[in-house]
């Protein structure tokens, strides 16, 4: 496994004894899962794992593909096929033969493209856009969706037969939230990973903000919990990351990790944040606002509510 693979809970143990059963085999296969639990990074387990490891793996966001673009982009495109085309293309089942095409979120594509998905996938070839030769390939194909496509498949907006010809195996990524063990080992990667990018020694974590993490439910799984990492480490100044660094739907997830009568109040978290901010980016509104996600206008109006005091944030920093 790669070392960014990380996890140490019975379910990514699972997980993990299930790519290695499945990497060594040609099969197609359908990783699913809700947004952000890693899908890709499965995907690309399964590909280093396997026998094409030293090919290449290409992946593709479906959702960004549509009617001639999607054509052309997976299939190539002969010269002169559109007015655009001034020359020919291999497009990603060509240019990944002998490898992995990683396809994320596939029940995003038209019903009309699927049909052309299924026809090349039955014959192991491609027929660029506006050409008539068939090239053959050797590509494995794995997809992702957070999307039910038995469901779809009911519905009329999936068709049953590609959705047969690749749900060979279905591999269920679990949400963080049912996998807590994972969290410790995913964080310190995270922070390790910031101190690296800052060329810094790496920062803590304060046992309130460890139990804040652990008890958080993380509806945007591991993705959530990059972001919450990166923003906790750019906003403190110090070593040891306290939860008023953290997200604000995070600090007031779980009002029981404080002690009867305090819990902060909502101004105490708004003015704790902000001002973290402000001697991060030394008094400097306009870059503040953009890190807090706001307009520079309504930073000053919490700025005056909350008396927040510049002059002394401005004077830790000179």
């Amino acid at each position: 496994m790669e070392p960014n693979f990380i996890g140490k809970s019975p379910a990514f143990n699972s997980l993990a004894e299930t790519i290695n059963a499945v990497a060594a085999r040609k099969c197609s296969i359908i990783i699913t899962g809700e947004t952000g639990v890693g899908k890709e990074m499965v995907a690309r387990q399964i590909h280093l794992t396997s026998d094409r490891r030293h090919k290449v793996f290409v992946p593709v966001d479906c959702t960004t593909l549509t009617g001639q673009l999607f054509e052309s982009q997976l299939f190539g495109h002969a010269r002169g096929a559109f007015t655009s085309a001034i020359s020919a293309t291999l497009g990603f089942f060509r240019a990944a033969d002998g490898g992995t095409v990683f396809l994320d979120e596939i029940s995003e594509i038209a019903p009309e493209l699927q049909a052309k998905l299924l026809r090349v996938l039955q014959e192991n070839s491609v027929t660029p856009l506006g050409s008539t030769k068939f090239y053959p390939i050797d590509v494995r194909v794995l997809c992702s969706t957070n999307c039910n496509l038995r469901d779809m498949v009911k519905e009329g907006t999936f068709r049953s037969d590609l959705y047969y010809r690749l749900n060979v195996v279905n591999l269920e990524v679990p949400p963080l939230r049912h996998r807590k063990e994972d969290i410790p080992p995913l964080t310190e990667y995270f922070l390790a990973n910031q101190a690296a990018f800052y060329s810094e020694e790496p920062k803590v974590l304060s046992a309130t903000t460890k139990k804040l993490l652990l008890n958080y439910a993380w509806p945007g799984n591991v993705r959530e919990l990059a972001n919450a990492i990166e923003r906790a480490y750019v906003l403190t100044t110090g070593r040891e990351i306290q939860p008023s660094a953290l997200p604000f739907e995070i600090i007031i997830a779980d009002s029981q990790l404080y002690p009867k009568g305090e819990l902060p109040t909502l101004d105490e978290v708004k003015r704790n944040i902000i001002t973290q901010t402000l001697k991060f980016t030394g008094g400097r509104k306009i870059a503040a606002a953009k890190i807090l996600g706001i307009e520079r206008r309504s930073l000053n109006r919490l700025i005056d509510k909350l008396n927040i005091p510049l002059t002394q944030i401005k004077k830790t920093n000179s």
